[in-house]
């Protein structure tokens, strides 16, 4: 086990008022207790209105409303020296929409994340999907404490198995007793007592079992229902004691004053544990399937109680196999029948309790404490605290690129073209193929064919080309993208990303692929693909037409169309610049995306091709703003992640990064070079190039160097271990470019005309 010194845990702390402050004080002080002896600490959400007086383990009180309060929260633990961030999530606790606001501590910790949740819907919003699926991405481990969370969380939220961890909700560790004993220093001597336990809330279903109450003491006269807890805050914040009053209102209606006790009381663990002890079955009549998780049953069912439950998720697991009894939503009939049953079987209701608690041992808070410190070793060993960048790849120097291997690579090919998708380095063929990817693959094709560089087999080449010509949909004019494995066409038409990228491909290749043949192909193709350009509207489409239309034109200086929709692109491109630009941002659109430098390379490049200094300049401008953006405080290359591509905030979040940006980045700021052989888009392009080596956020390398495979992002705490056919050939063509970079700038090349453009 690697030994940990510091853990924080993040959610709620006693003496707030709720079953998360419980169970985070609890696990806390578990941990604490643990033979290792580590280090713990609390950061608490404080609920709007409240103040609390937090025992010393509280390090930090964050007012779940106050978003800055999350931001300094984030602060104060990566000073702390935390080997793990432990976090208590349940809707409800954190500010923001669909408590959104704890994504902005999250997303900015550099320890690994490991995240317990309290609640797994099976129905989410969207906006609580988003939030949900935000915590699990940047958590290096999600634990739930029963079966169906796993479930759900795979079949609804799609998490990798390996992601997710069971853990049983911690208990006491208490002796199996009789109750009498319990019941006479609490004035229940001589009852058979039912207990609930818990905050009063209308979803706990006390309604079923006051209205049971009557058919169970035709039984047992001596029957008694303590109902143990204080209304819950919010209730009381928004209604008083209405709820508690009505339920009283029942009571006496129905004419079981006597055998029904409302104790309004919040109480501590050890009295807690009296009142369970005390108890000849515990009842919990929630009203709704969707509990995964409940502490009083885990108490409860640790103490050797006989259960009666309504079959919610976690009863269900938990009192399967004769453990306890489950009775259906809403049914006062059933419930009363069985627990009358219990009351006047000794025998029954002595082998249900042993068997509880034998089956219990497990779950005490020694063994939990075990399993979460397990886990916390193996996430720190797999996702060690941020050390400072790699000694072989230091801001500023060139790291000497390898050449091109191509293993992995072929391995994500088969006779059709370029598979989509990677589980871990196998191939994924449920996902087929797509455009996108093979046009890149041509596009890595050709560029392996240039002087310098290692021939791909030629057959393969020609696959890739095969591929895009199937691609194209005459009757649309269009390129398709999508393809399943059995060879068939999911779409008649693609995005126009998807058809412009095609275009890109046919441009390079008709420039300067190998085969003459090939060449005159390519350009056959491009020429009929690109007027259906002229009506596209995405930024990123007409870049990447004009990045084909560089080399198309190169090689047909007579097609005048095709010059001026270059020049109409270029054009749309400098407009949306102009508009948008303003002082702090000084880029095309209000939010940045994905492949950002490839605008600046589309302008730059087009600008040295016609000889147009706004078009330069423009690039130049904006590239630079950009690679400003893309560097974090520690000089690394840092890209806009995933999460950034609809913000319209202006705040450019971190993650997921994605290898496609180091390598636009590199391609642009080679286009920059090529201009003045300004060192400064050399050293640029070299901070994007290591940030595959492991100069990065995580200080870990996205490639495997000696089988080219490269992983398919980098979360906020840990690497996304998938390599799929994108991220190979966007690592391969990065390499690529960077080497011609590196070649072309060490033989001193000048440019005089370019330079002119300059001036």
């Amino acid at each position: 086990m690697t030994q940990l010194k510091n853990i924080a845990f993040i959610g709620n702390s006693l003496p707030r008022r709720c079953g998360i402050a419980t169970f985070t004080t609890d696990l806390q002080q578990a941990v604490t207790k643990a033979p290792v002896h580590v280090a713990t600490a609390i950061v608490a959400m404080t609920d709007h209105g409240h103040v609390y007086e937090y025992p010393p383990e509280v390090r930090l009180s964050i007012a779940d409303d106050n978003r800055d309060d999350y931001i300094q929260g984030a602060d104060v633990l990566n000073a702390g020296n935390f080997d793990v961030a432990c976090l208590q999530h349940e809707f409800g606790i954190f500010g923001g929409e669909d408590g959104d606001h704890i994504v902005e501590l999250l997303s900015r910790l550099k320890m690994p994340i490991v995240t317990t949740l309290h609640t797994v819907l099976a129905e989410p919003s969207p906006g609580q999907r988003r939030v949900l699926n935000k915590i699990v991405d940047r958590s290096a481990k999600v634990i739930v404490m029963a079966e169906k969370g796993r479930t759900l969380l795979s079949e609804v939220y799609h998490v990798p198995d390996d992601k997710i961890e069971v853990v049983a909700h911690g208990i006491p560790d208490m002796p199996f007793s009789d109750p009498t004993t319990s019941k006479a220093g609490l004035g229940f001597d001589g009852r058979s007592v039912i207990l609930t336990f818990g905050l009063l809330s209308p979803n706990k279903g006390i309604e079923v079992m006051i209205d049971a109450m009557p058919l169970i003491l035709k039984s047992r006269p001596d029957a008694v229902y303590v109902i143990l807890g204080a209304t819950h805050p919010n209730l009381v914040l928004d209604q008083g004691e209405t709820y508690r009053e009505s339920l009283m209102k029942r009571v006496k209606d129905l004419g079981i004053d006597e055998s029904v006790v409302f104790l309004d009381r919040f109480v501590d663990k050890a009295t807690l544990m009296d009142f369970i002890s005390m108890c000849d079955v515990y009842a919990t009549p929630y009203l709704n399937e969707a509990q995964m998780t409940s502490g009083t049953l885990a108490y409860s069912f640790g103490l050797g109680k006989a259960v009666v439950s309504t079959p919610y998720w976690h009863a269900r697991e938990l009192l399967a196999d004769g453990r306890g009894v489950l009775v259906p939503f809403g049914d006062s009939t059933a419930i009363g029948r069985e627990i009358a049953s219990i009351l006047t079987d000794d025998r029954r209701r002595d082998a249900m309790r042993l068997r509880a608690y034998q089956t219990s041992r497990p779950m005490t808070w020694q063994k939990t404490a075990e399993r979460y410190l397990a886990l916390f070793s193996e996430v720190t060993l797999r996702n060690p605290v941020r050390p400072p960048p790699p000694a072989n790849v230091v801001v500023g120097t060139h790291p000497a690129p390898s050449e091109p291997q191509l293993d992995h690579f072929l391995s994500m090919c088969d006779d059709t073209g370029l598979f989509q998708h990677a589980v871990y380095s196998v191939p994924d063929r449920s996902h087929g193929y797509c455009v996108d990817d093979n046009a890149r693959a041509l596009l890595l094709s050709v560029a392996l064919n240039e002087p310098g560089e290692r021939l791909l087999p030629e057959a393969l080449t020609s696959r890739f080309a095969s591929f895009v010509q199937h691609a194209w949909n005459p009757d649309e004019k269009h390129f398709r993208n999508f393809m399943g494995f059995d060879r068939r066409w999911l779409e008649t038409k693609g995005s126009q990303d998807s058809h412009c990228r095609t275009l890109w491909a046919l441009g390079e290749c008709a420039r300067s692929d190998a085969s003459a043949s090939r060449r005159a192909w390519a350009t056959g193709l491009f020429s009929r693909a690109l007027p259906t350009v002229q009506s596209f509207g995405s930024p990123r489409a007409w870049a990447f037409a004009l990045l084909g239309l560089d080399g198309y034109c190169a090689v047909s200086p007579h097609d005048l169309l095709a010059h001026q929709i270059r020049l109409t692109l270029a054009d749309r491109l400098m407009d949306i610049f102009h508009r948008v630009e303003k002082k702090g941002w000084i880029w095309f659109e209000e939010g940045l995306s994905y492949d950002n430098a490839r605008l600046p390379q589309a302008l730059i490049l087009t600008g040295l091709s016609a000889e147009r200094h706004d078009y330069v300049a423009a690039g130049l401008k904006s590239l630079h703003w950009l690679t400003t953006v893309q560097t974090n405080p520690e000089g690394q290359f840092r890209p806009v992640g995933t999460d950034g591509f609809t913000d319209q905030t202006r705040e450019v979040r971190h993650f997921d990064q994605q290898p496609l940006e180091a390598t636009a980045t590199i391609a642009a700021c080679y286009a920059a070079w090529r201009v003045g052989h300004d060192i400064t888009w050399k050293n640029e392009a070299a901070k994007a190039f290591a940030w595959f080596l492991g100069s990065n956020d995580l200080s870990l390398p996205v490639v495997d160097v000696e089988t080219g495979s490269c992983r398919d992002g980098l979360h906020p705490t840990r690497l996304n271990e998938n390599r799929g056919g994108e991220s190979v050939v966007t690592y391969l063509l990065g390499l690529v470019e960077f080497r011609k970079l590196l070649r072309a700038s060490s033989h001193a090349l000048t440019f005089a005309p370019l330079r002119a453009l300059t001036a």
